[in-house]
């Protein structure tokens, strides 16, 4: 037990001194917190070593950084694309470089699998994978005012959703041809 504790302390002062440098966000704070709450799931979730935490989160600090760059561009490419398709721009070269950011994210979650392979082994990677999908699952139900998704016990989605009465039932339409339909 000692052990486990140390390692979740390890590794959050790890990630927390790396981020901590990122004064450009507009309330770090919140970020740091999260970004606490997901090394402490992620060691939980790997069950890391002392010695496996000293070798993973300086890797994997430099894979989020490059992640956040490569989302950023993403974003970005889309935005440009979105206002070249409103004003009749150039939408070919637009949408290439769309395409292009969203290929770079690919290439980075092969390369990420790759280099976590280098200080883990095969089995605490793939568990790695599950847990960043199951702590952004959380995130998104703690978001909805609920205490995560589906696997914390949290809100359910889908086509019967009584977490959230209002929301759609599920089917193709979109929010405007429900509410049409309803009135």
């Amino acid at each position: 037990m000692k052990k486990i504790i140390s390692v979740l302390v390890f590794a959050a002062i790890v990630s927390v001194a790396a981020f901590a440098q990122e004064k450009k966000d507009k309330n770090p704070d919140w970020r740091e917190k999260v970004r606490a709450e997901q090394v402490a799931f992620i060691t939980s979730e790997l069950g890391l070593t002392e010695s496996e935490a000293q070798k993973f989160w300086p890797v994997y600090n430099d894979i989020q950084a490059k992640r956040r760059d490569a989302y950023k561009e993403s974003f970005e490419a889309m935005r440009a694309l979105e206002e070249g398709l409103e004003k009749d721009g150039d939408t070919g070269k637009l949408l290439d470089k769309y395409m292009i950011a969203k290929g770079k994210i690919s290439e980075l979650e092969n390369e990420s699998v790759k280099k976590y392979s280098t200080v883990l082994p095969k089995e605490k990677v793939a568990k790695l994978m599950l847990s960043e999908e199951r702590f952004r699952q959380n995130q998104i139900g703690k978001m909805r005012g609920g205490q995560g998704g589906p696997q914390f016990g949290g809100p359910q989605g889908g086509p019967n959703n009584k977490a959230f009465p209002g929301a759609p039932k599920g089917g193709k339409h979109s929010h405007r041809q429900q509410e049409q339909a309803a009135e």
